[in-house]
């Protein structure tokens, strides 16, 4: 399935008071299918912006590279937020801390960040897998760059890939699986014609049920049952967003 932009509603409820009153957010819930997440509403000072909320439950582990709760580990929840740009804070684990309590979100979780619009984000899908991806590639790049590009300063504009599925993974699958999602990431944006791998702050988050006591499925690479499905997901949202960006 084509995955395209989604755009927030303006029909929904009336907005929701934040209910960790520290955090100056104006959050208001968009109806949107769960396995994409819940896109979000908020004013946080003066700029108007989104984030995107995965509430996953007891019993999902996630390998990711956020920033908040990244690593291998049981997590309740995902958040990927939209930041302005420029962003001056030096704590963003602390601030998506902050979005997240907002939020009522509780336990573990993963908190991931972007300067791109989140309300553009795109989504792909294959074989129960689902991908969404927020793309802003306004600073974009090759992995391997000179030294030089390598120590300038960059703000988080970001490719950020979260991607749930409902098969349990082994640790070394899981790995496998992020592998595979940015394989595929980097093919879907030479597909979209553009002359890169991505951008310095790329992220992905892979969400998978905890194995029970037979194990995981043991592979998630691109010619596995699982990782092709990853690699299929992954490569349309990426590809939709990239010719958004």
């Amino acid at each position: 399935m084509i995955g395209g932009a989604r755009r927030p509603r303006r029909d929904g409820p009336e907005p929701v008071p934040p209910s960790h009153q520290e955090c100056a957010i104006d959050s208001v819930r968009v109806q949107l299918p769960a396995q994409r997440g819940e896109l979000r509403d908020r004013r946080e000072d003066g700029h108007h912006l989104h984030h995107l909320v995965w509430r996953l439950g007891p019993g999902v582990r996630v390998c990711s590279s956020a920033v908040l709760g990244g690593g291998i580990g049981l997590r309740s929840w995902i958040l990927n937020a939209q930041v302005s740009g420029g962003y001056p804070r030096l704590d963003p684990d602390r601030h998506l801390a902050d979005i997240a309590a907002a939020e009522g979100l509780t336990g573990p979780g993963a908190g991931l960040m972007t300067a791109a619009d989140v309300a553009a984000y795109t989504t792909g899908h294959d074989g129960g897998v689902t991908a969404t991806v927020t793309a802003g590639l306004g600073v974009r790049g090759w992995a391997a760059a000179p030294d030089a590009q390598v120590r300038i300063p960059h703000r988080p504009g970001t490719v950020n890939i979260v991607v749930t599925l409902p098969a349990a993974l082994s640790d070394a699958a899981l790995v496998n699986a992020v592998a595979t999602a940015t394989e595929a990431k980097v093919q879907a944006l030479l597909d979209a014609g553009l002359d890169c791998s991505g951008t310095p702050t790329d992220a992905v988050c892979v969400a998978a049920p905890e194995p029970g006591p037979g194990g995981g499925e043991p592979f998630a690479g691109p010619r596995s049952l699982w990782g092709a499905r990853i690699a299929r997901a992954v490569h349309t949202a990426v590809r939709a967003g990239a010719r958004l960006s």
